[in-house]
């Protein structure tokens, strides 16, 4: 059994080659200085002197790119991520760096994000931004940094509830027209509510069902407690697994929230 595929020893590889290129660059720069220094002063021996040592850092270049064009042509990127040697270290450094991840080739939930495995187009994606990437380390590195600007935005979380508290109240009416509740402090499901919060449906990728957990689980997390009419609300379950809505709790705990009631 061959031993897995680790990005991470390729990069180890590539990184020696790019520090020696960089010395090289470093070297032909300075000799093209020396070399337009010569040239101005008409200092033509040195001038040639310059010259034979620009051509030796230039062929030394050269050699250097088709050793790292060798090493990365002998990496099978499709392979990697097919074979699973990708996803299973995609999930170990995401574990290591504290960023909750759920699920299985090729789709994987990172709250509040979904990520879908590309492994025909060596090609990540989140939500709907893709991500040519096939280092786990840095795509983990990446979530959580985008994870860390959403719990810095700003969020209102009273402006959030009372929102709810208006599509729960919209979609009660509605069932009272329908002759199925009369009554204000039923359990709605949550899944429901985002209908009418974006009614339309060219607004959802605007604000798609994962930005509405997202909001959801900051509300969970805040102290908030009373909407501006002075209700109380309470989230619940619900025995439908499809509409129960994952989210996280302020100390990284998964939560499955199903419905929503507001009461005086």
């Amino acid at each position: 059994m061959s031993p897995p595929m680790d990005y991470e020893q390729l990069y180890s590889g590539l990184q020696i080659i790019e520090k020696e290129m960089r010395d090289k660059l470093s070297s032909l720069q300075k000799t093209q200085k020396s070399l337009a220094k010569a040239s101005e002063k008409g200092d033509l021996k040195s001038a040639a002197k310059d010259l034979a040592q620009m051509s030796l850092l230039i062929r030394d270049c050269g050699e250097l790119a088709a050793e790292y064009a060798k090493q990365t042509e002998g990496f099978d990127a499709k392979e990697y991520m097919e074979n699973g040697d990708f996803a299973a270290q995609m999930t170990e450094c995401c574990e290591n760096l504290s960023v909750d991840i759920k699920g299985e080739y090729p789709i994987y939930e990172i709250f509040p994000y979904r990520v879908r495995i590309d492994s025909e187009n060596e090609e990540l994606y989140i939500d709907r931004k893709k991500l040519p990437c096939v280092r786990p380390l840095y795509f983990a590195k990446t979530v959580k940094q985008n994870q860390d600007k959403l719990n810095k935005a700003p969020f209102n979380a009273s402006a959030f509830l009372n929102e709810l508290a208006d599509a729960y109240d919209t979609a009660n009416l509605h069932k009272q027209k329908n002759g199925k509740s009369s009554k204000r402090e039923n359990d709605v499901l949550l899944k429901d509510l985002y209908g009418y919060i974006v009614p339309m449906q060219r607004f959802r990728r605007e604000y798609d069902m994962q930005s509405y957990a997202f909001d959801l689980s900051r509300l969970f997390s805040s102290d908030v407690e009373l909407t501006k009419d002075g209700r109380g609300f309470e989230f619940g379950s619900s025995r439908q697994a499809g509409k129960l809505i994952r989210i996280l709790d302020k100390n990284g705990r998964e939560r499955l929230l199903g419905t929503i009631r507001f009461f005086e």
